[in-house]
């Protein structure tokens, strides 16, 4: 037996809803067709895709694995046969927030004057490749480290982080924090794209109490509602002032890396050129003497 496109659009279906039958209502097959294909594609692989022994259907951790791959495999197809995309293709950079900090408008910027026939697209997605793994974008800036197969990254800055209050929690009043300071606090936490986890704080001195949330957004909201305290990147802090919510420096916090990743196999042919104004764009506004400026931290 030979893998279609049909096998992997079948298996995708299949991850997103959770179900067979409304896996098989939206690709328009019945019930029985969808769980042969599935079947069949698992004999292929010789390994269990979905968990089908509780109620609800789950992909197993090779099935997770195998969904990433899938979902590139078929962008890589869709992109290649857009007739658009023939003509113009774009390079898709994708984010989960803050982009390339106190560098994104430089960059863009600069692409555009310098690579008209190429545009930019910059994307937000909310997952901790910014959809680099699942092939919705050609290459992703992403803080912290990265461990996804398949993925080349490269450092390109360091980033101080700041501590984000409710700005009439008590802290706020000091002009600096340290990690011990939010030992007794609830810290907010972006598992799906987010870099901060309780291994940031010594294991003596953890956060008791977490709330977790999947993207900046609720970040900010539940700690401007006084649900939490945060722990971001000072670029976080530049380009998401937010009502309620107050930013201060954390010095004895380690610097979170700024990484430019793309696919190993088939990268965009523009790759190398962005990484390279990428590298150019940090090296002159460290100018000659490797000083960073970093963004400002807002008091409120």
């Amino acid at each position: 037996m030979s893998i279609e496109l049909r096998h992997l659009r079948c298996f995708l279906a299949i991850a997103e809803e959770s179900s067979l039958t409304r896996a098989a209502a939206r690709l328009h097959l019945t019930q029985p067709a969808v769980s042969r294909t599935l079947a069949a594609l698992e004999q292929h692989l010789g390994i269990r895709l979905v968990d089908r022994s509780t109620h609800h259907l789950a992909l197993t951790s090779e099935g997770l694995a195998f969904r990433d791959r899938a979902a590139a495999a078929l962008a890589a197809f869709d992109a290649a046969v857009d007739p658009a995309g023939l003509r113009r293709r774009p390079l898709r950079l994708g984010h989960a927030w803050s982009a390339f900090g106190p560098y994104t408008t430089p960059l863009l910027r600069r692409w555009q004057r310098e690579h008209p026939g190429t545009p930019l697209e910059l994307l937000r997605v909310d997952d901790r490749t910014a959809g680099l793994a699942r092939g919705e974008v050609d290459a992703a800036l992403l803080r912290g480290a990265v461990e996804a197969p398949g993925l080349v990254t490269e450092e390109l800055a360091t980033e101080p982080r700041v501590a984000a209050l409710p700005s009439d929690h008590p802290l706020a009043a000091r002009s600096r924090l340290a990690l011990g300071d939010l030992a007794g606090e609830t810290v907010v936490l972006n598992t799906v794209s987010g870099a901060t986890t309780l291994a940031l704080w010594p294991a003596a001195a953890r956060p008791a109490a977490t709330l977790t949330v999947a993207n900046t957004d609720d970040w900010l909201t539940a700690i401007a509602a006084g649900r939490g305290v945060g722990v971001s990147s000072a670029s976080t802090a530049a380009l998401h002032p937010y009502p309620g919510v107050a930013y201060r420096p954390l010095p004895d916090a380690p610097p979170l890396p700024v990484v430019l990743a793309w696919r190993d196999a088939f990268p965009h042919p523009a790759t190398e050129a962005l990484a390279a104004l990428a590298r150019e764009i940090v090296a002159e506004t460290r100018g000659p003497g490797g000083g960073g400026t970093e963004p400002d931290v807002p008091r409120a």
